[in-house]
């Protein structure tokens, strides 16, 4: 039976610790949601936009977006939009935002049944307008060619995987990006950022559209090799 349909029949329990009673208990929620801040990859690669995170790719927020990702609990995306909302509205510092999406492999699609991020997007912006701050939705990027999994790639080797690999998509290019720029900033949404290459790249690809992107939020930000474990 899929995971996601189990959340619904059986009593939950927090994908952060596994107490039962809630899909994230309210100690793992402020684990979760954490100190928005801005979290640079060190070094950071060339043309990365200013990245905030929620807080670091750790305990119960590691566990949190893994079952989210990988494991088919997908009622988990509403506390997880809800962190990255918080993040965003950080970052913006007052001002209205249009998150894009930072589109999955179309081989992590298939496995994975869904978008993850982008369902995120979704939410987060859904929460921050209910919240009385305009927030919209511009789906506008698009994998060129296929990328390998990142996972055990260093830096060198993740910038090479994804140099090129995004575009806006057809019909989005040239006089339309002024149509989904918005009054504020625009700002690129990914669920971690490890070396900065995956946004360094869909950064890229929205100036080549003519777009400014000055901002990056994720929830988590991976800490590096004898980084302090503080935010």
């Amino acid at each position: 039976m899929p995971t996601a349909l189990l959340d619904l029949i059986l009593p939950p329990r927090c994908a952060g610790c596994d107490a039962p009673g809630a899909l994230v208990c309210p100690r793992c929620t402020a684990e979760l949601h954490g100190e928005p801040a801005c979290r640079m990859p060190t070094p950071s690669p060339p043309g990365l936009p200013e990245c905030w995170s929620a807080t670091g790719y750790a305990g119960a927020a590691r566990r949190t977006i893994i079952a989210y990702k990988e494991r088919g609990r997908t009622a988990l995306a509403r506390p997880l939009a809800g962190a990255l909302a918080l993040t965003a509205a950080a970052a913006a510092g007052g001002r209205p935002v249009t998150l894009v999406p930072v589109p999955s492999a179309r081989s992590a699609v298939r496995r994975r049944g869904h978008d993850p991020v982008t369902r995120l997007t979704e939410l987060a912006a859904g929460c921050l307008r209910a919240a009385g701050w305009p927030a919209t939705v511009a789906r506008v990027l698009a994998q060129r060619r296929g990328v390998a999994d990142q996972a055990g790639l260093n830096s060198l080797q993740r910038a090479a995987n994804l140099a090129l690999a995004f575009e806006v998509a057809a019909g989005r290019k040239g006089p339309a990006v002024s149509s989904w720029g918005g009054a504020g900033p625009v700002v690129l949404v990914d669920d971690i950022i490890t070396t900065g290459s995956t946004l360094a790249e869909a950064a890229r690809a929205l100036r080549e559209a003519g777009v400014t992107v000055p901002l990056a939020v994720t929830l988590a930000a991976t800490r590096r090799k004898g980084e302090s474990s503080s935010p």
